[in-house]
């Protein structure tokens, strides 16, 4: 493993994992620090990765974020990569760049990689992890959201071709589902059972997404220790949640676990 040095603040700096060139951008400060693990197909440059960056730096906090493979500024292909595979990225960095108490702040896929982040680090005895904070939860999003309504065209090309296209709101290019991810994402499923955190978790769910519907955040909820988890409805937050007011209760949410956690 090795690391380039930044040329800038203005460029990240570069993590080799496992032969992927991982772009991450980390800044010193107060502990609890945050961590960042952004969606599915999203970059780290993102409206609400940036929002938390400029409101840590205010408040003298540690600020961490990167980009998965295939995604951003990090080498790899888009299609290459799988839970597993940006798992293993996200615990890299995470040891690699964080010292001392963490709070995750996961959107969307990033919410599943926070969890299994929490199992494995629990499993390797690290128990750093002070909070979580997911924005539109998608954990188990293959087997739960993307499977149950897999079309026989989308089954073929899955057969025959390892991958099917979707059209996305978010970029002019589609999304790529491919085989291995949903068969990977099978074997990394959290809601299974119960979920034992360790930390208190906030949820922050759009009830007008239509990607990531709020059942899926209240069956997330039903899994999780109820004493040590809020829940915050957003009447007509879509699964961006990137306005002006979802950003504002975004920075109040992450700025109140860390006061739990000082």
């Amino acid at each position: 493993m090795t690391v380039t040095p930044p040329l800038s603040l203005e460029v990240p700096i570069f993590l080799d994992v496992g032969g992927s060139r991982i772009a991450v951008r980390h800044t010193k400060g107060a502990e609890p620090g945050i961590v960042w693990l952004g969606g599915y197909k999203s970059d780290m440059l993102g409206t609400k990765a940036q929002t938390l960056s400029d409101w840590a730096a205010r408040e003298g906090r540690a600020f961490l974020r990167h980009d998965y493979s295939g995604h951003g500024e990090s080498g790899g292909a888009f299609a290459d990569g799988t839970i597993s595979t940006w798992l293993a990225q996200s615990l890299a960095v995470f040891r690699h760049f964080t010292k001392g108490r963490q709070i995750l702040v996961g959107s969307s896929m990033g919410a599943w990689i926070a969890l299994r982040m929490v199992q494995e680090l629990r499993k390797a005895g690290d128990s750093n992890v002070a909070g979580l904070v997911l924005l539109a939860p998608a954990p188990d999003f293959t087997a739960e959201l993307v499977e149950p309504v897999l079309t026989q065209a989308q089954k073929r090309d899955l057969t025959e071709k390892g991958f099917f296209e979707e059209p996305s709101d978010y970029s002019a290019e589609p999304y790529i589902y491919t085989r291995a991810l949903i068969e990977d994402g099978r074997d990394n499923r959290v809601m299974t059972g119960p979920i034992d955190t360790h930390c208190p978790v906030h949820i922050l769910q759009g009830l007008a997404d239509a990607d990531v519907p709020a059942s899926h955040a209240l069956k997330l909820v039903s899994l999780l220790p109820a004493d040590d988890v809020t829940v915050s409805l957003i009447p007509d937050g879509d699964h961006r949640l990137s306005r002006p007011q979802d950003l504002d209760m975004l920075v109040r949410a992450v700025d109140a676990m860390a006061q739990r956690g000082n």
